[in-house]
């Protein structure tokens, strides 16, 4: 009997060309969708019984994998990745249709740790080369891991390599920082430097377009918007947003409003406080263990 994971996942590498990332991932869905249905339907399935698959069947399929702790972002991901592997098992037939998960709207909030990993993952494994979606994850986690803006990150050159564990940053204002780089942002941009299919030269931008020019900040704002209405996301996850989640996880987590007011180069420590949508009570707590008068 065939193996339809095992085939789809040939396929994206040999045939879409995505990256080991992606096909391990989309790959894990394809087996946890076999198995269910299985399951589910208390016989074998091969790629034949696979078109057999209904709404209904999917819907089932979702509901196991809340079950199981899925989140809303993590579900549509794997929403996205079954309607690839139906839409392979069905050669480009038409599947069943079901509308992905949303996140309610509301107001400006954060991005959770897992959704921005779940954003950066999605727009990456979009990418039409394997080296553009290196690129993309690396743009991202630095938006995410390093607070970057999304101008700051695309305008670094070659001169940052090789990494260690900073960063020189030119901000806003013709202004210089140093932010620390986690070893995920630092594996994440040497590895795209690795794929990139043009020379790193210290006074070229190191992030580079698909014909070899520097990287729009538009490009990756436009998968950015794609990546989240597959995901099930708020319009307001944008580039920036990922920025705003580094602020904001860094004050959840207890560190000082002045360090980072310096990471995200912020002129004046007002930008930093409104920028960052830290509750008021976390605000009192800062401010009661810091003033010598707050007693």
């Amino acid at each position: 009997m065939d193996d339809p994971p095992v085939a789809f996942a040939a396929h994206l590498l040999r045939d879409r060309r995505r990256s080991i990332h992606t096909v391990r991932a989309y790959r894990s869905t394809a087996e946890r969708l076999l198995a269910f249905l299985q399951a589910h339907w208390g016989e074998a399935v091969g790629r034949a019984r696979l078109g057999e698959t209904t709404t209904a069947d999917l819907r089932a399929f979702l509901a196991h994998r809340r079950a199981e702790g899925l989140g809303n972002a993590s579900a549509a991901r794997e929403l996205s990745a079954v309607r690839a592997f139906l839409g392979w098992a069905g050669e480009g037939a038409a599947g069943p249709r079901l509308k992905g998960p949303r996140v309610k709207a509301g107001v400006p909030r954060p991005i959770a740790p897992h959704e921005a990993i779940a954003l950066a993952a999605e727009v990456a494994e979009d990418a039409a080369e394997p080296w553009i979606g290196a690129r993309d994850w690396a743009v991202l986690l630095l938006l995410y891991g390093a607070g970057l803006r999304i101008g700051e990150a695309v305008g670094l050159t070659g001169a940052v390599l090789p990494l260690g564990r900073t960063l020189s940053v030119l901000g806003k204002r013709g202004k210089t920082r140093i932010v620390p780089l986690l070893p995920q942002v630092r594996d994440a941009v040497e590895t795209y430097a690795e794929a990139s299919p043009w020379p790193t030269e210290r006074v070229a931008p190191l992030f580079r377009g698909a014909k070899g020019g520097p990287l729009s900040p538009g490009i990756i704002r436009t998968s950015v918007r794609r990546a989240r209405g597959r995901l099930g996301l708020s319009d307001r996850t944008t580039p920036h947003a990922l920025r705003h989640s580094f602020a904001t996880h860094l004050l959840g987590r207890g560190a000082d409003l002045r360090a980072l007011q310096e990471l995200l180069g912020h002129a004046s420590l007002s930008s930093t406080q409104v920028y960052t949508a830290v509750d008021a009570a976390h605000l009192m707590d800062v401010y009661r263990n810091a003033h010598p008068r707050a007693e």
